[in-house]
């Protein structure tokens, strides 16, 4: 059975978050996907993650960078999962049938809650998550201390 976490964005951008998520999921040891909406953003997002903060490392790379089967993280627009990935991040409107989503122990969903085309897509996704077999959906909104919590 997949997980799929929701994580509503509020107080903080994506950029400001993924990181802090991506470490946390790499001090697992599981290799991570990273599907991004579009390319010129899976670019972005590469070079922000190298400089996001100077104490820390992320070991990433993209199809620019090559190498996809070493990577620990990859970060695509496509359907590809050249590092055979278990965690697979959804950012920037990015999706993925069912299908391919059963094939990954857990998904983290991101969205922009004051983008309202993001929240719609958001929503449906949710929707479409309840009705299927073999999904489990859990939603996550920041409190006004900015840390995670589950909301019911």
């Amino acid at each position: 059975m997949s997980r799929v976490d929701f994580y509503h964005l509020q107080m903080q951008n994506l950029e400001q978050v993924l990181p802090k998520l991506l470490e946390k999921a790499y001090s697992t040891g599981q290799t991570i996907l990273v599907k991004v909406g579009n390319e010129e953003r899976v670019e972005f997002l590469n070079s922000q993650l190298w400089t996001y903060n100077d104490t820390s490392f992320i070991p990433h790379g993209s199809r620019k960078d090559g190498f996809g089967d070493q990577q620990p993280i990859w970060l695509t627009s496509g359907n590809d999962n050249p590092n055979n990935a278990l965690l697979l991040f959804l950012v920037d409107g990015a999706s993925s049938s069912l299908d391919e989503l059963s094939k990954f122990e857990r998904i983290f969903n991101i969205f922009d809650g004051n983008n309202q085309s993001s929240v719609e897509q958001a929503r449906r996704f949710w929707k479409e998550l309840k009705a299927a077999d073999g999904m489990e959906a859990y939603y996550w909104k920041q409190d006004e201390n900015g840390r995670w919590t589950q909301a019911a």
